[in-house]
């Protein structure tokens, strides 16, 4: 019996210890982002990225503060990636002189360059392509079904993540007039 005390006694004892230590280790969520890591999703600032483009220079995000942002990851051989493409052109098309921008972030690592300028070309693609040749771009945005794309405010914050597609037109613009409106 005394045994069966001191080793409830004893269990008690590390359950509160490993509380308060659980409770003491957490990061506050009011810390800067910095201190918990890049976190690509609703509401949180977009992790920064600078890249290479495929016709040559680099884009960086950060660089695009002001301006709404489609990132939209893909590859030249995913169906749904290609079937979305030309809507996203023909926004673009329609909105890039009103603040909207498109980085066509292609997973260059699960893809090749030439495929992705090929289908660009074929395609008439004038969105700037990025290429994410190791998928640390892919792995920092959490990519795991493609496309994936993040609708990104004038301030940087991811506000959308549509996951899987293709995306139509109407849906598009929808969400890209609804943050050029938000700047107004």
């Amino acid at each position: 019996m005394m045994n069966n005390a001191r080793f409830i006694t004893w269990m008690s004892w590390a359950l509160i210890l490993g509380m308060f230590w659980v409770v003491l280790s957490r990061v506050p969520s009011d810390q800067p982002q910095a201190q918990q890591g890049a976190l690509a999703k609703e509401g949180f600032a977009a992790p920064d990225f600078t890249l290479d483009l495929v016709d040559g220079g680099t884009i960086t995000l950060s660089e695009l503060r002001g301006k709404v942002v489609l990132v939209n990851f893909w590859t030249s051989w995913c169906p749904p990636c290609r079937l979305e493409m030309p809507a996203i052109e023909k926004t673009y098309r329609s909105y890039k002189d009103i603040g909207f921008v498109v980085i066509g972030l292609n997973l260059t690592a699960q893809d090749s360059e030439q495929a992705a300028a090929a289908f660009a070309q074929e395609i008439g693609i004038t969105i700037p392509i990025a290429l994410d040749r190791d998928n640390a771009i892919g792995n920092l945005y959490r990519v795991n079904a493609l496309p994936t794309s993040y609708f990104i405010d004038r301030n940087g914050v991811i506000r959308s993540i549509v996951v899987g597609g293709p995306m139509n037109e109407a849906l598009i613009q929808s969400k890209v007039e609804e943050l050029l409106q938000e700047g107004e």
